[in-house]
């Protein structure tokens, strides 16, 4: 529903520099539209992951109500037909400014953006912290949720993972598709949502 969404209030704080996204998504019908993936929140200290009003990925981050971080990609997503599997790794102490933040989709890197300022080294992400709101498929409780179907849906709390962790290539198709993800370590605020049914 256009008007769903999950959130959870971490009460242990985990790893607010590194963490990965992972989730199987189809848009529904609200393309043109801001839909949140996921926010973490307050909101001076957010970082959120969306489909923007044109349709392009972004993640932003701010602190102290200032942009920290912002990378949003030229590539345009608005097949309603097709499930994306969307992956975002974060690690802000890599020493290299473009591997901080790594998009890829259906198992291949984003390497077209229309912004890319990445936050610098060894900055906090307003994430896996103690008291503060994570919420899935909404920027709150009342605007901007994601309009569609959300399948395995990851988050895991200190570690930047390869989208080959939560997919693979099949041999026979060639068309990417889930994979269990195993030997992982999911860290104090990590997740795995299966919704299978």
């Amino acid at each position: 529903m256009a008007n769903s969404y999950l959130n959870r209030t971490p009460s242990s704080t985990g790893n607010d520099k590194i963490a990965t996204f992972s989730a199987w998504v189809k848009r529904g019908s609200s393309l043109g539209s801001q839909n949140n993936l996921f926010t973490s929140f307050p909101a001076n200290e957010r970082t959120q992951l969306f489909f923007t009003g044109s349709d392009t990925l972004q993640l932003q981050s701010y602190s102290s109500g200032s942009a920290t971080m912002n990378v949003k990609t030229n590539r345009a997503f608005r097949d309603v037909n097709a499930w994306y599997h969307i992956v975002v790794a974060m690690d802000s102490t890599q020493a290299t400014a473009s591997d901080r933040v790594k998009f890829y989709v259906n198992g291949v890197q984003e390497t077209s953006f229309a912004v890319a300022t990445y936050i610098n080294q060894n900055t906090t992400l307003s994430f896996n912290t103690a008291s503060r709101p994570f919420y899935i498929g909404t920027y709150d409780t009342s605007q901007l949720f994601f309009d569609g179907y959300m399948s395995h849906v990851s988050w895991v709390d200190g570690q930047a993972l390869a989208p080959t962790v939560f997919g693979e290539t099949d041999s026979t198709s060639g068309i990417w598709k889930f994979k269990q993800p195993s030997g992982v370590t999911w860290g104090t605020n990590g997740f795995h949502l299966k919704f299978e049914n």
